[in-house]
């Protein structure tokens, strides 16, 4: 994030409006991956299931996010799902329009489908795929897409790998070396992201990591981004996964967007994980990465986080009062 970046998300968070908006574009996905928030019966509250839900095809999912980026003019806006690329046809004809507008775009899909060629020359458009370890991890966790496939659909393009950190892959001496090795070498691979598995409260599920392979892992991953340069995970930001908020209210990425699920009017809260997460096994690369930000001393003495929260006061005041 660029000094003018954060100048632009405090200008809009002054004026009342959220600098961020996510919208799950279709409740469809050709995958069933263990672990995944979305189709987690919590995620959605009295809403859900995500897969219950109705959703949008052709010109009206079109118009509907439009609609929405008309009416909350975010910075930035993160596509997800579902699976996007189940969408393909309408993100066609919506992704041109979304930049146009000047709306930063980031994408995130398994890659299971083959991206489209024209999205190369789209300004400002971001993809993250989705990569759940090494190829004997992945290929059943995500299967149909596999190491195989996800080559192929991604050729041509520059991508961001996202990797989220589970107990099943934590701890193993040379297993996020070996994933970091392949991703770097590959030439579609611009950055290469980590996220720590976040679990609802008083989950159990498989993939939480131990406080001892957390420590383990943000440990080996500071030590390999000296050394890969594609891996973006800066000083503050693994700060930000040692101290995580303690709190969604404490959580300046949580604050500063809005989701949206697949009926383009109900809204995930309090943050994209839905439900009640954990917010002290919260492992998100976006949240990690805002509090380290926030953590950040302003001539030494304000910490960023503080002038945020009284930008924020003052913005929900302008915003209420039409302003």
């Amino acid at each position: 994030m660029t000094k003018n970046d954060v100048l632009k998300a405090w200008g809009r968070i002054l004026q009342g409006f959220p600098p961020s908006l996510s919208i799950e574009i279709t409740r469809e996905c050709p995958l069933r991956c263990p672990g995944c928030y979305a189709y987690e019966p919590e995620h959605l509250g009295d809403v859900g299931p995500l897969r219950s839900l109705a959703d949008f095809k052709g010109k009206e999912l079109i118009d509907g996010v439009l609609d929405l980026v008309r009416t909350y003019r975010p910075l930035h806006l993160s596509i997800v799902g579902g699976e996007p690329l189940v969408r393909y046809r309408e993100l066609n004809e919506l992704l041109p329009k979304l930049s146009e507008m000047d709306v930063a775009v980031q994408i995130v899909t398994s890659a299971v489908r083959e991206i489209p060629a024209a999205w190369r020359d789209i300004p400002r458009l971001y993809i993250v795929v989705s990569i759940d370890g090494l190829p004997a991890e992945h290929d059943v966790r995500r299967k149909p897409a596999t190491y195989e496939r996800i080559l192929q659909n991604i050729a041509g393009h520059q991508i961001t790998v996202h990797n989220t950190i589970t107990s099943q892959i934590a701890g193993r001496p040379g297993y996020l070396e070996e994933f970091v090795a392949f991703w770097s070498a590959r030439p579609e691979v611009k950055k290469i992201w980590f996220s720590l598995f976040t679990p609802q409260m008083g989950a159990t599920d498989t993939e939480i990591l131990s406080p001892e392979n957390r420590s383990a892992a943000l440990a080996e991953l500071s030590g390999l981004r000296k050394r890969f340069p594609k891996i973006d995970l800066p000083e503050m930001m693994l700060r930000g996964y040692e101290t995580p908020p303690q709190s969604p209210e404490d959580c300046i990425f949580s604050r500063t967007t809005l989701n949206f699920t697949a009926d383009l009017k109900s809204r995930i809260s309090p943050c994209q994980f839905g439900g009640t997460p954990d917010c002290s096994q919260c492992g998100c690369v976006a949240s990690a990465g805002l509090t380290g930000i926030g953590d950040v001393r302003l001539l030494g003495v304000l910490p960023v986080k503080s002038l945020f929260q009284i930008s924020d006061r003052i913005g929900r005041v302008v915003r209420a009062s039409g302003g």
